[in-house]
């Protein structure tokens, strides 16, 4: 998982918990990273994937996904 690159950040949790919903159902075993800080509620969440689903994932991530 060392190489492993960002594909989505957000600060909302239910938003990255979609996201990685859409990327696992296509086989791309995504994780979700929680890097908000504790006490103070700063930070986002952070999905990642294996370096070979980069494009595939941010593909899937702007055509299928939308929040507005």
């Amino acid at each position: 998982m060392r190489d492993w690159q960002s594909v989505y950040r957000d600060q909302f949790e239910y938003r990255a918990e979609i996201v990685k919903a859409v990327l696992d159902d296509h086989d791309m075993n995504p994780v979700l990273l929680n890097k908000k800080d504790s006490a103070y509620q700063l930070g986002h969440f952070e999905i990642l994937v294996a370096p070979d689903h980069v494009i595939k994932a941010i593909k899937l991530i702007n055509d299928e996904i939308q929040f507005e």
